[in-house]
């Protein structure tokens, strides 16, 4: 039994300057992210849609969690 078949392993890496995030799959780049329901498009169209985003064990998040999108509060005022 292959368990990478049955257990995708995606890492949400470490956001960019811009505060984008790079969403893989092993060494497969499946798109860019820059807020979670991009994360939640992303897994969608690699049919991994069946994944709890915000808490499943497949995710790791590097360089902060679901909820962590510097880029986003740069356009919010102060």
């Amino acid at each position: 039994m292959d368990n990478l078949t049955q257990h995708p392993h995606i890492v949400v890496h470490a956001p960019a300057l811009d505060g984008s995030r790079r969403v893989t799959e092993g060494d497969v780049t499946l798109g860019l992210a820059s807020h979670l329901d991009d994360v939640v498009e992303i897994l969608r169209l690699a049919d991994l849609d069946r994944i709890e985003v915000e808490e499943s064990d497949l995710i790791e998040w590097q360089g902060g969690g679901p909820e962590d999108w510097p880029g986003l509060t740069e356009h919010e005022d102060a």
